[in-house]
């Protein structure tokens, strides 16, 4: 069934579900995304993945930069005449009045088994809290922070060794595949229990500051939570170094100190191996490659 739709999403993660839509042939009357702005050291302005991707398949653009008191946006979006928008990462909170606008609403492609991990970063709180399960919920969306009825639920399995690049990956071409058939076939509506509810916030550069403190098994999550953005780091040295990747080992000593020559590091409990790192303006390199030009003698202290 074809229906005619908009479609709201900004970053990499909204990417494959555009993509799926439409090739799957349906008439996709408008893509909303966040208005380019300036990144990088050079501060280029660069548009956002979903932008460059529907410039790709020449569809129309629309990036205000605001929603809730812009009332010629109102219109200009229930004059698109739609059946349903699709919102995927989007980035804008989205006013009554748009949410009423299509005869089927606005259905949103969450990266997490709802009620758990409301909110901003869902993938990595997963991560960090230690959960063995997330997914993708597709919601019917209403004026609270994801909290709309649930159309379509599946779980994906986080193992010791996933990381947020290949969750994120997962959970978005299953995002992309659940959203169409939730646009087939109109499931009804189950409301959201309050019991379980969690909150995922943003997250901030700081949050990849490591504790060395903490037991290495939350390190070792944090490593991978936050990979790659912000990313996890610790000061070595004069340096801000990277981590990219680790795994939690057997250990004692003062936490933040090399127990041997091959960056394990002590935490609060257990240790922290350092299996590939990043030097200030370098490469990742693989810890062995790193530690050729780079030495950390056991009892160097990390900070």
């Amino acid at each position: 069934m074809t229906v005619r739709l908009a479609f709201m999403g900004s970053p990499d993660f909204a990417v494959p579900v555009l993509s799926a839509l439409h090739a799957a042939g349906h008439d996709i009357a408008a893509v909303y995304c966040q208005p380019p702005r300036p990144a990088g050291r050079g501060h280029a302005v660069r548009r956002c993945p979903v932008h460059e991707a529907a410039d790709a398949l020449s569809l129309l653009v629309r990036t205000p930069a605001r929603l809730r008191k812009e009332t010629t946006e109102h219109a200009a979006f229930a004059a698109l005449g739609l059946d349903v928008a699709v919102v995927c990462a989007y980035g804008l909170i989205l006013p009554a009045s748009m949410l009423a606008a299509p005869l089927r609403g606005c259905l949103n492609i969450h990266a997490s088994l709802l009620p758990r991990w409301r909110g901003a970063a869902p993938i990595q709180a997963a991560i960090l809290a230690g959960d063995t399960v997330t997914g993708i919920t597709v919601m019917q969306m209403d004026e609270g922070l994801d909290t709309g009825a649930m159309l379509l639920r599946e779980a994906v399995p986080i193992t010791p060794a996933t990381d947020a690049a290949a969750l994120h990956d997962a959970l978005a071409a299953l995002g992309a595949r659940l959203i169409l058939h939730a646009l087939d076939a109109a499931p009804v509506p189950v409301p959201q229990p309050e019991e379980g509810a969690t909150y995922a916030p943003k997250l901030a550069r700081e949050d990849g500051r490591i504790d060395w403190a903490q037991d290495a098994a939350a390190l070792d999550r944090r490593v991978r939570a936050l990979n790659p953005w912000p990313g996890t780091f610790a000061r070595l040295g004069d340096d801000m170094l990277k981590i990219r990747a680790a795994r939690p080992e057997a250990g004692a000593g003062m936490p933040g100190t090399t127990l041997d020559d091959g960056l394990l590091v002590a935490c609060g409990t257990g240790a922290l191996r350092l299996t590939r790192v990043q030097a200030p303006g370098r490469a990742a390199l693989d810890a062995t490659a790193f530690l050729r030009g780079h030495p950390v003698p056991a009892g160097t202290k990390l900070e």
